[in-house]
């Protein structure tokens, strides 16, 4: 069985619209391509008790959390507060994390200061060319909202989660969903090691249904893709990736 992420995405900006989300598709391509199963996505608001009841949550029940935004000096940024609280943690001062504000922003307010504050037990992971580097508690790892300074922090640590790879592959099809629906449940019955999706594509012209098979299982899916041509019209198969 894969390992399972959940991934959390904290901040009122993302719920009001104000700011597009787009951590958790990057998390969620990485993961699949690293063969870990993202099973749960969730965006909350700036608020240090539901962080803490959904970090609570997502820890037990997921073998990774990644928690995205919140961790600026502003006076909404409460993500390691909720975090200290889902743990029943307290808050200390890191000192690296001290001396790289102070060489960052010079004599730093109490305010600012706020930044250097850990949950206690909370490990920085220090990465090569990496300022500021990510946090972890446990299996729980805190990330900036930033996507730039996301993208950059889950690269220099993501081997760290790499398991055994998904097994893809896609079948293009000149032909409405109704008309391939009764196959592929029957595809999907005969192969449950394989997750298969269906997605209509409105206005393309090359193709109407692009159908997906993923499974750490390769030979489950070329067999389930076997199955699937074989139960199709030719004339409405386009091609096999």
């Amino acid at each position: 069985m894969p390992r399972t992420a959940a991934v959390i995405i904290i901040g009122n900006e993302i719920l009001s619209g104000k700011v597009r989300d787009e951590n958790s598709h990057f998390l969620a391509s990485e993961l699949r391509q690293l063969g870990v199963k993202l099973s749960l996505v969730m965006v909350i608001q700036d608020d240090v008790d539901e962080i803490a009841s959904t970090v609570a949550s997502c820890a037990k029940r997921y073998d990774y959390v990644f928690t995205s935004g919140g961790i600026g000096p502003t006076h909404d940024d409460v993500t390691m507060q909720g975090i200290a609280r889902a743990f029943g943690r307290k808050l200390v001062v890191d000192e690296k994390l001290k001396d790289m504000i102070e060489k960052r922003c010079g004599v730093p307010s109490s305010v600012v200061m706020r930044m250097a504050e850990l949950p206690e037990g909370g490990e920085l992971i220090e990465l090569n060319g990496i300022n500021f580097p990510p946090m972890r508690l446990e299996n729980v790892y805190v990330f900036p909202g930033i996507p730039e300074f996301l993208r950059k922090k889950f690269a220099a640590l993501k081997e760290r989660f790499r398991d055994k790879p998904y097994f893809t592959s896609r079948v293009y099809i000149n032909g409405e969903e109704c008309l391939i629906a009764d196959t592929l449940d029957a595809v999907a019955k005969r192969f449950p090691a394989v997750e298969i999706g269906s997605y209509p594509k409105i206005g393309e012209r090359d193709y109407k249904v692009l159908v997906t098979f993923e499974s750490m299982e390769e030979e489950a899916v070329k067999q389930a893709v076997d199955e699937l041509l074989k139960m199709l019209p030719r004339e409405i198969v386009l091609r096999t990736l």
